[in-house]
């Protein structure tokens, strides 16, 4: 199944702790994506001189499951689902499911 959520989009969190935040999609790997500024975690890291890491309790984001966000639809300002629509050409578009407009050119 084509993935409705892609690196670069703008996402709302609809549930858990960070509900209601916005932030912009990182990085994707299958069904959990890493959304900017969302799910910050403290990790303690051992220093690594060769790598230049200086070590100690460090904030980063951590992954979140795809299930927990929805896109952000800039026209409405809400979050919307998103579905599927297939051009005369075969292509495959991602479209808002509330309007029908296009999520990508």
């Amino acid at each position: 199944m084509a993935n409705r959520i892609k690196k670069g989009d703008q996402v709302v969190v609809i549930t858990g702790k960070d509900k209601g935040k916005q932030g912009e999609v990182v990085r994707v790997d299958g069904d959990r994506l890493v959304v900017s500024n969302v799910n910050i975690v403290k990790r303690h890291t051992k220093p690594n001189p060769q790598a230049g890491i200086a070590g100690g309790v460090v904030e980063r984001e951590a992954s979140i499951h795809i299930s927990n966000v929805a896109v952000f639809n800039s026209a409405t300002g809400k979050a919307d689902r998103v579905g599927f629509k297939v051009l005369e050409d075969g292509r495959k578009l991602r479209v808002f499911r509330s309007s029908g407009e296009a999520l990508d050119a």
